[in-house]
């Protein structure tokens, strides 16, 4: 697949679920780093889910994608993080 293929069609709306260990800061740091990809986020859409054990805390962000290069850099950067387990 080359850079231009992808099934998606931009701009788009994109959730993109991070999962870490529950941390004080996991949550912000997430959206710190979405923002950096996506400046028009709305932190509206963020949602948070703990683990039934209660040790990790996944991050859903829905972005406003404009295209597959800017979802790359993102998915770059966030798992590039030391608390980021996986992104999906």
């Amino acid at each position: 697949m080359n850079e231009q293929e992808t099934l998606l069609v931009f701009p788009t709306d994109f959730p993109i679920k991070v999962m870490g260990e529950r941390r004080d800061d996991f949550a912000r740091t997430v959206i710190e780093i979405v923002r950096r990809h996506a400046p028009d986020f709305r932190p509206e859409t963020v949602e948070l889910r703990a683990s039934s054990s209660g040790n990790y805390l996944s991050v859903t962000c829905v972005v406003r994608a404009t295209s597959k290069a800017q979802l790359d850099a993102l998915y770059r950067d966030v798992t590039a993080h030391p608390w980021v387990k996986v992104a999906l």
